[in-house]
């Protein structure tokens, strides 16, 4: 049976995926991110609030989010982690 996702992965997943394709759409971000609408939702609203990511709204109402330079050095300094473990095999 498959692991259940840890936050932390959770997290670098809706990063990698706005990352990726540098700005994205609430309905892709969510599609990609494989979460409930609910859970989704509480992930999306610590990442603006901890300034990971931006929603940017244009003049027609369109949404889109994007990556900050913090959330951009959490997914560069996640994978020197994710490097280090996978070194010592653990």
């Amino acid at each position: 049976m498959a692991r259940k996702r840890e936050r932390l992965g959770v997290i670098r997943d809706i990063l990698k995926s706005i990352r990726d394709s540098r700005q994205i759409k609430p309905t892709r971000l969510l599609y990609a991110s494989n979460l409930s609408p609910q859970m989704f939702k509480e992930y999306i609203n610590e990442l603006i609030s901890k300034r990971f990511i931006v929603l940017d709204v244009d003049k027609k109402e369109k949404k889109t989010f994007s990556l900050t330079k913090k959330g951009n050095d959490f997914l560069q300094e996640y994978c020197v982690i994710e490097n280090f473990v996978e070194n010592f095999g653990l």
